[in-house]
């Protein structure tokens, strides 16, 4: 009993460190592993032999790492300001925009 509880204490202190990951590569790497995990217990909660653990992990981490390049945040365009809070243009009229990370 005391080695399935530290076994379940250090996956889920890992899936903890994985969540903060920020960079697309980081993102779908911390999705694969917490996907192989949720995927390796559901399987042998479901099936209970190896074949089972093997195939759920193999499943939740190809979904994992998906999901995980999926939900990276992608980059936005923000229209430029004045200090007064007027759009700034340029010379042709079009809005002065920058791009920046999403929120």
């Amino acid at each position: 009993m005391n080695k399935r509880l530290s076994l379940a204490a250090v996956l889920a202190l890992g899936t903890l460190a994985l969540a903060g990951c920020n960079t697309p590569q980081e993102r779908a790497l911390g999705g694969g592993a917490v996907g192989a995990g949720v995927g390796a217990l559901a399987g042998q909660a479901i099936g209970g032999n190896t074949g089972s653990t093997v195939a759920g992990a193999l499943i939740g981490g190809v979904a994992g790492a998906a999901l995980g390049v999926a939900t990276t945040p992608g980059m936005c365009v923000y229209q430029q300001y004045d200090r007064r809070g007027r759009p700034l243009y340029d010379r042709y009229g079009n809005p002065r925009t920058y791009e920046a990370r999403c929120n």
